[in-house]
């Protein structure tokens, strides 16, 4: 069974692979020398930069450590200022707090 994959993630993917290309081609490394610093085979290289949705993340990931961008990913989901996801745990949050008998009101 073929699982869907939606138009936007598609669409995502290839333009991370074009920039991938575009970062190594302005940086005057090969799509060898990639490869070969990335521990990775000339021909997921290409796949990669031709936007393949079957090439591991972690491969993309290994792209941005040899150009020096690896925070890109790390800040990729910056949750401390997910809006929606505080907004959904605000909502949650419970009206009022009543202290508990026998224990402290929790101030320091």
């Amino acid at each position: 069974m073929k699982s869907f994959t939606p138009l936007p993630v598609e669409r995502a993917i290839a333009k991370l692979g074009s920039d991938i290309s575009l970062a190594r081609r302005r940086r005057h490394i090969s799509q060898a020398s990639l490869a070969e610093r990335m521990g990775a085979s000339l021909s997921t290289i290409r796949r990669m930069e031709k936007g393949d949705m079957r090439v591991p993340i972690h491969f993309f990931a290994r792209a941005l450590h040899v150009f020096g961008e690896i925070q890109a990913l790390e800040y990729l989901l910056d949750t401390p200022n997910d809006e929606i996801g505080l907004t959904l745990m605000d909502e949650h949050l419970p009206k009022r707090v009543r202290n508990k008998s026998g224990g402290s009101s929790g101030a320091m």
